[in-house]
């Protein structure tokens, strides 16, 4: 054991931990699970904030409301043409569907799935809903009305 120095431990660099892991970079599973939890919550986002579904299904339930409540034809039309009147605006926007009115509304109605409101049937429920006594198609009309409630835009 010739030439070995007795005291070689003290000869050694002093000992040192190496550092704490730190948060960043994450690990690919906290990724994983962040990029899960974020399209979780897009996805309910989605699902809270869509307003034509919305709107659909609150005024398909309201016309639902109106087949069965009234037997006054006028007071029907009238809340008909109400109905549709504020599911148009909201949907397809005041820009484009404020300044319609008589024939022009009507046409736009039919040309948004309202098929059944063409012709007669629609000059009817328009002229019921203003105060004309005219007879009624109750069956066309909520048909009609359902048409245009059930499209999308």
């Amino acid at each position: 054991m010739g030439g070995m120095n007795a005291d070689w431990l003290s000869q050694l660099a002093p000992a040192h931990a190496p550092p704490p892991p730190g948060w960043w970079p994450l690990a690919p599973g906290w990724w994983g699970l962040a990029l899960l939890l974020g399209l979780i919550a897009a996805g309910l986002v989605y699902r809270v904030r869509r307003p034509p579904v919305r709107l659909r299904r609150t005024a398909l339930r309201e016309l639902k409301r109106l087949e069965g409540s009234t037997n006054d034809d006028a007071h029907l039309a009238g809340e008909l043409e109400h109905l549709m009147r504020r599911y148009a605006v909201a949907v397809y926007g005041r820009e484009t569907v404020a300044h319609l009115s008589g024939s022009a509304w009507l046409d736009f109605v039919v040309a948004h799935g309202g098929k059944d409101l063409a012709g007669d049937a629609g000059q009817a429920l328009l002229r019921a809903a203003y105060g004309s006594s005219v007879p009624a198609d109750r069956t066309r009309w909520l048909k009609g009305v359902r048409g245009f409630l059930g499209t999308r835009r």
